[in-house]
């Protein structure tokens, strides 16, 4: 039963990820934002809320902190294993070789927060607590970068103007319209991600599977389900930075939901009260993202559209679920 329940959630994420991302497209290019910001912004977080209303009930209605930073470190796993995926189904040559130099900003950005991570998650659970009240200094700290990453690549797109980039024409569309699909398909996002802390809580103790893991691996499967989505279909019409974009704002997104976790987990600061196995995920994504920022920018040969980058990828995250499996 518990497996019929993850494939419900499976199609509703699904589905409704796709329906959020495009009305949200359409919002977003009618306000003239850039495309690049766009993606790394907007987008981002509209198909990051599968994982912020997952953790908001794994926290407050489960009890279960571990489920929501395994479900963060492990979308963010995911993602850079669909960003390899997405190389694999690109026709001309490698799609890094063809995206703007903004990505390796994000790149940056995105590794210096999940090393931040992961060393509040090893502080915190054999040094120091660090705490404010009930959570971590580590909270507003992650805020703050959040909004400086997000205004310097607005910033810096607004410099380069090249970098811009229309996806679709919806000259045609009522806002009214856009805006009350876009609300229905969050509502079921909601739901959905609500409904996930439930059924991770149930496999790991149907199956006696650590809570990291579950996070780590099903959940995370289930929550990028959207980013994936959204990125393929951004691709087939040409709108290949903000496919890029996306994955790897999503990265950036999906770190900044810690603080609103910890917020609401009244127990302690939250990173103090996770397992160090998380670290295992952790140094993986920061693996697979220092791949990506070498990888940009370079044309690379492949074979069978295979390329060292995009297969150090995929190695990189079976290595990364296999030893969060043993470690669950």
């Amino acid at each position: 039963m518990v497996w019929i329940k993850f494939i419900v959630c499976i199609v509703v994420i699904f589905f409704s990820g796709r329906k959020i991302a495009r009305y949200g497209d359409i919002i977003a290019e009618k306000t003239g934002l850039g495309g690049v910001w766009i993606g790394l912004v907007l987008i981002a977080m509209l198909t990051s809320l599968p994982e912020l209303f997952n953790g908001v009930s794994a926290v407050t209605l489960v009890d279960a902190p571990d489920l929501t930073i395994g479900n963060l470190l492990g979308a963010n796993m995911f993602n850079l294993f669909n960003l390899a995926l997405l190389d694999l189904v690109h026709h001309n040559g490698s799609i890094l070789a063809v995206v703007g130099k903004t990505h390796r900003l994000t790149g940056i950005f995105s590794l210096i927060m999940v090393l931040f991570v992961a060393g509040f998650i090893l502080i915190s659970s054999r040094y120091h607590i660090m705490d404010i009240g009930w959570i971590g200094w580590y909270t507003p700290f992650i805020v703050l970068l959040y909004f400086i990453v997000a205004r310097s690549i607005y910033h810096y797109e607004q410099r380069h103007p090249s970098l811009k980039e229309t996806v679709s024409e919806y000259a045609d569309k009522s806002l009214r319209h856009v805006y009350l699909n876009f609300s229905i398909s969050a509502v079921f996002i909601i739901g959905a991600g609500l409904w996930l802390a439930f059924i991770g809580d149930e496999l790991s103790e149907v199956y006696g599977w650590g809570q990291g893991f579950v996070g780590s691996l099903f959940l995370a499967f289930t929550t990028t389900l959207p980013e994936i989505t959204v990125s393929f279909a951004a691709m087939r019409i040409g709108a290949k930075d903000l496919a890029v974009a996306n994955l790897i704002g999503s990265n950036l997104f999906n770190l900044t939901i810690i603080p609103l976790d910890d917020l609401l987990y009244t127990k302690g600061p939250i990173l103090a009260a996770v397992s160090e196995t998380h670290l295992v995920t952790a140094f993986t994504v920061m693996l697979m993202t220092v791949v990506f920022i070498v990888g940009l920018g370079h044309r690379h040969q492949r074979f069978f559209r295979l390329s060292w980058w995009n297969v150090t990828l995929m190695l990189l995250f079976l290595m990364g679920a296999y030893y969060s499996f043993q470690l669950a």
